[in-house]
């Protein structure tokens, strides 16, 4: 006899592609979702949230950033960043440099065109495409040091990932598809939410932060439990 059928969950993760915690939260996020493999069956959506949204279309170095940001010495912002780097690779991702030659600049952009194709993937093809895009664009950024805040890097990269690089100029510059992007980040600060990642199961149960595989493995399957009561 087959055991019951797994508890259906909506998990929208509102983030950042700029968030280094958010990437790490998904890859803890995705263990305990293995974990819960047969217990739970989840849809996940990528939200949109942007971190620096009067980021200028040039940028601004990362550890300029973080030191401006948050009133460090650029001796503590380089700590930050190699924190950070050590959470991501234990959690699965290296935030080390992967392109050939001499690095790039770590670098900050805009990430309100990036939301946008997102947001259009996700209506057009689906979650499963969107998530795709949604890692493609994390990796562009971290070990890549793509330009993401630029048109064409984006489009770039949603070809590479299969999907029609006209359609997708075409939504970049569909005000709707704008409109949409801005509607459900005014959700987020409705709901509170002022800082990323922040994952909401089933549109009303808020699991914040980057957590560990192991919280997120006990938060679901409380919500399972109510879900299920």
């Amino acid at each position: 006899m087959s055991g019951p059928a797994p508890t259906e969950m909506r998990i929208d993760i509102w983030s950042d592609v700029m968030c280094p915690w958010c990437i790490i939260g998904w890859k803890r996020l995705e263990q305990a979702l293995a974990t819960l493999d047969g217990e739970i069956a989840a849809e996940v959506r990528w939200l949109p949230f942007e971190l620096n949204p009067d980021m200028a279309a040039q940028g601004e170095e990362r550890t300029s950033h973080l030191a401006r940001k948050y009133g460090r010495t650029p001796e503590d912002a380089a700590k930050m960043g190699a924190h950070m780097s050590r959470q991501a690779a234990d959690a699965g991702f290296s935030f080390d440099y992967a392109g050939e030659g001499e690095a790039p600049p770590a670098m900050m952009w805009n990430t309100f065109e990036a939301h946008k194709l997102l947001r259009w993937t996700l209506a057009e093809h689906g979650s499963d495409a969107q998530m795709r895009l949604k890692l493609a664009l994390f990796t562009a950024h971290f070990q890549h040091r793509r330009r993401i805040g630029e048109r064409d890097v984006l489009l770039d990269i949603a070809e590479e990932e299969g999907l029609d690089r006209d359609a997708a100029a075409a939504a970049l510059d569909d005000e709707t598809v704008a409109h949409i992007v801005r509607m459900e980040e005014r959700q987020a600060m409705d709901n509170n939410i002022t800082g990323v990642p922040a994952v909401v199961v089933d549109g009303k149960f808020l699991i914040p932060g980057a957590q560990e595989p192991d919280v997120y493995v006990n938060a679901l399957r409380r919500i399972a439990s109510k879900v299920k009561t």
